[in-house]
């Protein structure tokens, strides 16, 4: 009974951490369409020539779920995700307030629209030259930024290949594995000072908020109040503030089911170190694919447009839709996921690595006592012929 006690204590806490976790996702949705599908879609406002209807809604909150698959955001959550795992903390309430952080940025740029802050109207008018010069910058930073975390990726994904040969031959350093694991992540490196003061889920907060300065979260979200005019002030305050709230449902949802189900992830992770090596081999070498082509599909664009490149092949990438990338992302990584699992399943990774481990072991052994191992030896005999 006690035994039993031991095994559903922790699934019955992790069940109480992710249903804790979910209350303000779901008071965040019912806030969000909830102020929308009851003031708002009610009175048939107009933006511009377009209807504020059901459309600009899902836009918002398909921005949201959109942000939360960001590769230096998942860094974040999951590297501290993992670190609480390791301290035997509770760690699913991680993507919440990391997002919760992030969408707060999203939320005052909203709120000063609202209160017509002409600064911000004139920023997000897409006619504008400030708003079409930060449009180019912001491109070309985030292309180039993505890249940049795709070759700091796979940097740390040759190094836990390296590793992973290694371990084929029963030869696991775990110090190595935890160094490449440290070197993932532009921004992460950036704080990771603050990164080692989290010890609790609620710390986050202001992680999220640091990354939720960047401009381009706060612009898209400006950019829909104010599509088709430039000018935001005939709307009622709650009409602009419902579409942050619906963009952080979105992004707080996805960020929440990552902690959550990377909780779950890094505990089977954790058993033992080659499942440890073998996950993060699976995820990082991923990150840096999206990085990659996510960060050129955005410079390519850029250079075809500014440039006025006419060849086929900038002109197909520059046609490729972000926002469908999007979902081929989240495709990709579920269908990685799935191929990974059954590898490890049907491959039986862990069987030949303890097999491999255990060959080590016993070569490790025979090398000690001066060469190859060659079985049982006869006692030595004394000088009378008896047996020692």
């Amino acid at each position: 009974m006690d035994k039993q006690s031991k095994v559903q204590g922790p699934a019955r806490s992790y069940r109480a951490q992710v249903v804790f976790a979910f209350i303000p996702v779901v008071l965040l949705h019912i806030a969000g369409f909830g102020l929308f599908f009851f003031l708002v879609e009610p009175l048939h406002l107009q933006l511009g020539s377009s209807v504020f209807g059901v459309g600009i809604a899902m836009v918002a909150y398909v921005l949201g779920v959109r942000h939360a698959f960001d590769a230096d955001h998942i860094a974040a959550i999951d590297n501290t995700t993992r670190k609480l795992v390791d301290l035997r903390r509770p760690a699913a309430g991680v993507g919440l307030f990391f997002s919760l952080g992030h969408s707060t940025i999203v939320f005052l740029m909203a709120a000063l629209l609202a209160l017509g802050v002409s600064w911000a109207v004139g920023l997000s008018d897409d006619g504008n030259e400030v708003r079409n010069g930060l449009g180019v910058f912001g491109t070309l930073v985030s292309g180039v930024f993505l890249l940049l975390i795709g070759l700091i990726n796979a940097v740390a994904f040759l190094g836990i290949l390296k590793v992973w040969r290694a371990s084929r031959n029963g030869d696991l350093d775990e110090l190595a594995l935890e160094r490449h694991l440290e070197g993932r992540g532009f921004i992460t490196r950036l704080i990771r000072p603050m990164l080692k003061t989290i010890d609790r889920p609620g710390k986050m907060y202001a992680v999220g908020f640091l990354f939720g300065l960047g401009f381009d979260t706060a612009s898209e979200i400006a950019l829909l109040v104010l599509a088709g005019t430039g000018a935001a002030t005939g709307l009622p305050w709650y009409a602009i503030l419902c579409l942050p709230l619906i963009f952080a449902a979105g992004m707080s949802l996805f960020d929440t089911l990552d902690s959550a189900v990377m909780v779950k992830a890094y505990g089977w992770a954790s058993v033992n170190a080659v499942r440890k090596l073998y996950y993060n081999l699976t995820i990082t070498g991923l990150s840096v694919v999206i990085a990659v082509m996510i960060g050129g599909i955005e410079l390519i664009g850029l250079l075809n447009e500014k440039l006025g490149l006419r060849d086929p092949l900038t002109g197909w990438v520059a046609s490729i839709d972000l926002e469908n990338v999007g979902y081929i992302v989240v495709g990709t990584l579920i269908l990685v996921w799935f191929t990974s699992t059954a590898y490890w399943r049907f491959g039986h990774v862990e069987q030949r690595w303890a097999l491999a481990k255990s060959g080590a072991g016993a070569g490790g052994d025979a090398a000690a006592r001066g060469g190859s191992d060659p079985g049982p030896q006869p006692k030595p005999e004394t000088e009378t012929g008896a047996p020692q």
